[in-house]
């Protein structure tokens, strides 16, 4: 069954609760990790504090592992030619105990700490600067079409898709850095642009409602399947290119935006054309609002 088929045959209550039941679990998700971290998602090095080691693959993970058995190691990564340490918090005099163990085992070993004060700042700036973002974004589209419920319907869309985003992080492993961050914010501004394409199409445009978003599916759908098809190349090459060019090191900031990238995508494309495209056709199609249509 084509989507333009689900669009146009069920009624928008009944579809919605997909949507509804998809959200929920990505509450659930992000709700349990909550629990047992202290945080919805896991957070990383720049938000925890801690160390990162980088040093040349001589030996299996399990034997590093064993070297480091002292120290709070939190995860082993391989990346190509080396291996990537991260260290959970720890006293300066471990932190110097470990950077000479290193040093002295290692040549050419790359050492990054990264102190609590500086990763609390960060949290402080995450949890201030996104609901600004969102407060934004709601400001600009209450402007645009100075409708109440379309509004609250772009918004809607584009939390979900941070909620399923969100929830794919912990699903894959992927921590809260800087970079995944910015992923997020990226996939505010892109969820945007699909929302308003398709409820400017339908408010702005003559003819059945139906008909105007199965048109506007056309051009959001190639928007977004161009826009996928540049991710998986991030993935691709992120992820696989050093199997190939063993000079080349697993790219771990590229390859965790562009996985939050991939599943926020995917989660705009259902958001877009199904939570939001159902509640433009429960709105449109309402009694008086089809009544005073009409008459235009």
């Amino acid at each position: 069954m084509e989507l333009e088929d689900i669009i146009s045959k069920y009624p928008p209550r009944q579809i919605i609760l997909l949507p509804i039941v998809i959200i929920v679990l990505a509450l659930i998700s992000l709700g349990v990790t909550y629990l047992n971290t202290g945080s919805p998602v896991h957070l990383g090095i720049e938000f925890t504090g801690g160390t990162l080691v980088t040093v040349p693959q001589t030996g299996t993970e399990d034997t590093v592992r064993s070297q480091f058995e002292g120290y709070p190691l939190v995860d082993v990564r391989n990346i190509g030619s080396r291996y990537m340490l991260q260290f959970g918090p720890m006293s300066d005099s471990d932190y110097a105990r470990l950077a000479k163990q290193v040093n002295e085992k290692y040549e050419g070993a790359e050492i990054k700490h990264m102190g609590p004060i500086y990763s609390k700042e960060l949290q402080a700036q995450v949890i201030r600067y996104l609901p600004i973002s969102f407060l934004l974004m709601a400001v600009v589209v209450f402007l645009v079409f100075r409708e109440p419920i379309v509004s609250l319907l772009v918004i809607i869309s584009a939390i979900a898709d941070i909620l399923i985003a969100a929830a794919s992080m912990n699903l894959t492993g992927v921590q809260l850095s800087l970079g995944t961050v910015a992923a997020l914010l990226m996939l505010i501004g892109y969820s945007v642009d699909t929302d308003i394409l398709l409820s400017m199409r339908v408010l702005k445009r003559k003819g059945a409602v139906d008909e105007k978003i199965v048109g506007a599916m056309g051009t959001g759908l190639t928007m977004t399947g161009t826009t996928i098809a540049a991710v998986l190349s991030l993935i691709i090459v992120s992820n696989f290119l050093y199997f190939i060019i063993p000079s080349f090191s697993r790219m771990d900031v590229i390859a965790d935006m562009s996985t939050v990238l991939i599943f926020g995508l995917a989660a705009d494309v259902f958001n877009t054309w199904v939570t939001n495209a159902q509640g433009l056709r429960w709105y449109m199609n309402r009694p008086g609002k089809a009544t005073r249509r009409q008459k235009k």
